[in-house]
């Protein structure tokens, strides 16, 4: 039996235009899309119909399961607080990532995530999802064991993004050892001499297994077609690097020079929407604004505010003169979601899932007022 919704009276954002009128989805698919309001359906009352938000880079999940050092809560319950702020964000498609790789400063023993991505699996086999969960593998490429986690996830048609991160001290994100000083010594409280023996260890671990170990997982995800992200990158050579690994996502890079060079590759960038939020990078890298300013901003990721990702397309479309709502809506919905192959969704276009948020934006923080994944309410 056929099924279909209409939802009329709405500001509907295309990926290049904002019109007013009305969508039909019918059997979970957009049907048709006009620009005159329909004398039937669910009167949206102006607000404005985007697509679901597709959110590539999110630790979320992470602080849910382990929300305090040492504490794990219930993996079913984790999942189901962190996907009920992820679909109240206006985000249908999330990828959850899962950290492969532990070693002194963190991370899961092995088998813990692997639990965690089938505790997923189950959820959704329960129908206990709104929106549709999929896997970022984050691999810690400098430790030990990031490989033994890592085929934990051989056979997984969930993995669709893996990200190839190098934390140790003078390496991407921590070019510079005051913001390696701030983020881990004063973290941890450690002692002069104690936080130089961890230095040491960090960087003698990155320069014996970060290149293996990065260039085993690049042939794995070539050889299934998973794409590859790099991330904080800083350097050129560092950008080179990857692009011979047929990298296609630049995570958080944390120069302009490499942010450019990663654009001018083809790569999409991907920067933080709390960065926008903010006005500035938490770690002191470079603000996302610079990048959204010269062009070379094609992603955001809520990273760790899931509401950050609806709320940032809007400040950009306010505050920037050469972006307008619907280029910044599609940095969290077209681009992201062709950018790792998904071709079905992101965009409010014929034939494509009936994944749409309702927004309402008086003035200031927008308010998300419903959301629908394949033509079904899910909030």
């Amino acid at each position: 039996m056929s099924t279909e919704l209409i939802l009329t009276n709405a500001r509907i954002v295309l990926e290049d235009d904002v019109i007013h009128g009305a969508v039909l989805i019918r059997d979970g698919l957009i049907a048709d899309i006009s620009d005159t309001p329909s004398a039937t359906g669910e009167d949206m009352d102006g607000d404005y119909l985007l697509p679901g938000l597709v959110e590539l880079h999110t630790d979320h999940l992470e602080s849910h399961y382990s929300p305090r050092p040492g504490v794990r809560w219930d993996k079913t319950a984790a999942i189901q607080a962190h996907d009920a702020q992820v679909v109240t964000s206006g985000i249908t498609t999330v990828f959850d990532c899962l950290r492969m790789g532990s070693d002194e400063d963190g991370g899961f023993e092995k088998g813990e995530m692997r639990a965690m991505a089938d505790a997923l699996a189950q959820a959704e086999r329960d129908d206990r999802l709104r929106a549709e969960h999929l896997i970022h593998l984050r691999c810690e490429v400098s430790t030990e064991n990031v490989l033994e986690h890592f085929e934990e996830f051989e056979d997984d048609p969930k993995v669709r993004l893996v990200s190839l991160m190098d934390h140790a001290p003078g390496q991407r994100q921590f070019q510079s050892m005051d913001q390696y000083t701030l983020y881990y010594k004063t973290k941890r409280g450690l002692s002069d001499e104690a936080f130089a023996e961890f230095c040491e260890r960090q960087q003698a671990l990155s320069a014996r297994y970060a290149k293996p170990h990065r260039d085993a997982i690049a042939a794995r995800c070539a050889a299934r077609a998973i794409t590859i992200a790099s991330h904080d990158d800083a350097t050129l050579e560092h950008v080179e690097e990857l692009l011979g690994y047929g990298t296609r996502l630049a995570e958080f890079p944390t120069s302009l020079h490499a942010a450019k060079a990663s654009h001018g590759a083809g790569m999409s960038v991907l920067m933080g929407a709390p960065n926008i939020v903010r006005g500035k990078s938490h770690s002191g890298n470079i603000a996302a604004r610079d990048l959204a300013d010269i062009g070379v901003l094609d992603v955001l990721s809520s990273d760790y505010v899931p509401f950050s990702l609806m709320h940032a397309p809007f400040i950009l479309a306010d505050e920037i003169e050469a972006i307008s709502l619907p280029q910044a809506v599609a940095m969290v919905s077209a681009t992201p979601a062709r950018t790792v192959g998904l071709q079905d969704r992101g965009r409010i276009a014929a034939g494509l899932r009936g994944d749409l948020v309702r927004v309402r934006r008086p003035n200031g923080v927008p308010v998300v007022r419903s959301v629908w994944r394949q033509g079904r309410r899910v909030a």
